[in-house]
């Protein structure tokens, strides 16, 4: 490609707006443009880099006998309500009705539409199966925002598998994980396998791959020493022992303006916030339920969400709070409530001498007994962790790292297949669901993924796995006849030797084709200038180091070639 044919509408500032590095520098350099709030055309450098993305994901795919699917975008609701995701999933599936007046969606992801077709599977003789697909996906985000990372129309990679029992899934599970393995180290995205929620997904288990970052949006625990990493929706961690105070009786204790965990703790008589009950009043599918928590805790909403089920998960308002405990925040607690379902972190089991509210403004209890005191109906793991807690597994001190997902790989098992009717016949002739696993890969998110870890203040520094072009060949003046002569003898021969190739025979200051080569982040320069030339020679710039170094005209071919096989492996 000759730069002077290319579409690349460079820009000197990012968008006011822009506050990621992939939005600023995929703007700037020409790579995408925004036609509305989470919606991008891919121009044509910005495709060639989602295509090569694509293109690597579909090798991996195929590594593992997976067969490509293209599965309609949009999908007639019935589909959806039969899994149960009509109603399980929110605001964020686009929904409509057709000139027939019939409710259809645009599709989030596939699972409904793979298993639809996976009925006419019959035997277990014909599993293991793997079918992928990669088709834009629709998801009506509230607030899009960081370039390509939450958008609300993108290409996924999403595949399937199909299996006659769990060790089948087993296995197809830990397939997928190796080849996501593979995936990431292509595209040189330092990704962390987790453990992870699986969500409105479902299912048995899932793994994310994530890649850190600052402008990512979930938070993972890492243990450097042992390797243990879960998404904070997901991890846990060990806690101190605690000794209870020596405050068997339950007290009534005034706390007159007293709102607040820290409050309490600087009257007389209140109690540091490890000897108190958090109480949150929150309304899981219209139930009004209590969540007990240490009073230095976190909820972690995902996990409420996890252990019980529920989809439409909130705070209960303050006139709710009122009508059910007879208080407002601030005085709240669980002791000897009766009719509302009660869930208990267990951080708080069997602890004696705890301070909580006593459902009367103004007043709490202290002396609580858990056991004694409070009817629980469920124990689970609620809180969200803390930088610094000691590893579950070893003990050593976690670190919170801010990530951006780049994969979810998830253990479906017969969610889908058992509702919409995809059994096989096992060898012993008996009808079973299919026991199936899905996998994710955002293109246009690996490709801001990529973009966040390789860029400087000079612009993108695309790997040669994934760069719109290897190699730019600058002629520092299109006016020297022998520099031009020279530019496109190697252009020639490095096309026909396969090399991706990029010719800058634009009518331009050299400082300026420089400044636009670094910017769009071209792994590769060779400057042909007429001094160098001279020589005999030619200038080889880097653009991951900037080293430059001088090179043979009559070798420059054979380097490069050579050079750039060996980063594509």
């Amino acid at each position: 490609m000759r730069w002077s044919n290319l579409f690349v509408p460079t820009l000197r500032e990012p968008p006011a707006d822009a506050e990621a590095a992939n939005h600023k520098l995929l703007i700037r350099g020409g790579f995408i443009r925004q036609l509305h709030s989470g919606h991008y055309s891919l121009l044509p450098l910005g495709l060639r880099v989602h295509n090569k993305v694509a293109d690597i994901v579909r090798r991996e795919m195929d590594a593992i006998g997976a067969q490509e699917f293209l599965l309609p975008a949009m999908h007639p609701a019935e589909i959806w309500k039969k899994s149960g995701r009509w109603q399980a999933v929110g605001e964020e599936m686009f929904r409509f009705v057709d000139r027939k007046g019939a409710d259809n969606v645009l599709g989030m992801t596939h699972e409904e539409i793979f298993t639809d077709v996976a009925q006419e599977i019959t035997s277990y003789k014909s599993l293991p199966q793997i079918w992928y697909q990669i088709q834009l996906k629709f998801r009506d985000e509230p607030r899009p925002k960081s370039g390509l990372l939450r958008v609300r129309e993108f290409a996924m990679k999403d595949s399937y598998s199909f299996d006659i029992d769990e060790a089948g899934l087993d296995h197809s599970f830990e397939v997928h994980h190796d080849a996501y393995v593979r995936i990431f180290e292509a595209l040189e995205l330092p990704a962390i396998a987790v453990e992870a929620s699986s969500g409105a997904m479902g299912g048995s288990g899932s793994t994310e791959f994530m890649v850190p970052s600052s402008v990512g949006e979930d938070d993972v625990a890492i243990c450097g020493n042992c390797g243990y990493a879960a998404n904070t929706e997901r991890a846990k961690a060990r806690l101190a022992e605690l000794e209870d105070r020596d405050l068997s009786e339950l007290v009534r204790l005034p706390t007159p303006g007293v709102r607040t965990i820290a409050a309490l703790e600087t009257i007389e008589g209140g109690a540091p916030a490890v000897h108190q009950i958090k109480t949150m009043v929150m309304v899981l599918d219209g139930e009004v339920t209590l969540a007990l928590l240490r009073g230095d805790h976190e909820l972690e909403m995902q996990k409420l969400a996890d252990s019980t089920g529920a989809i439409d998960i909130r705070p209960a308002t303050p006139q709710e709070t009122v009508e059910h405990l007879g208080a407002n925040p601030g005085s709240l607690g669980a002791v000897s409530v009766e009719g509302l379902r009660i869930i208990c972190d267990p951080a708080l089991e069997g602890r004696r001498g705890l301070t909580t509210g006593a459902n009367e403004d103004d007043w709490h209890w202290s002396g609580v007994d858990i056991a004694r005191d409070i009817a629980v109906d469920e124990w689970t793991d609620l809180r969200k962790v803390k930088a610094g807690e000691p590893c579950l597994d070893c003990g050593s001190p976690l670190e919170i790292v801010r990530c951006i997902e780049t994969g979810h790989i998830f253990k479906l098992g017969t969610k889908y297949s058992d509702p919409l009717g995809a059994f096989v016949l096992d060898p012993d002739g008996t009808q079973k669901p299919l026991v199936m696993g899905s996998y994710g890969i955002g293109i246009g998110r690996s490709v801001a993924a990529v973009a966040e870890v390789h860029h400087d203040d000079k612009g993108l520094a695309w790997p040669v796995s994934v760069a719109p072009f290897e190699v730019v060949i600058t002629i520092v003046s299109s006016k020297d006849e022998a520099s031009v002569a020279a530019g496109e003898t190697l252009y020639d021969e490095l096309r026909s030797r396969g090399v991706d190739v990029l010719l800058d025979d634009r009518d331009a200051r050299a400082g300026v084709k420089f400044a636009d080569a670094e910017l769009i982040g071209i792994p590769y320069r060779v400057t042909i200038g007429p001094r160098a030339l001279a020589e005999g020679e030619v200038e080889l710039t880097s653009r991951a180091t900037g080293d430059t170094t001088r090179v043979p005209i009559d070798a420059i071919a054979d380097s490069l070639v050579e050079t750039v096989e060996t980063d594509r492996r």
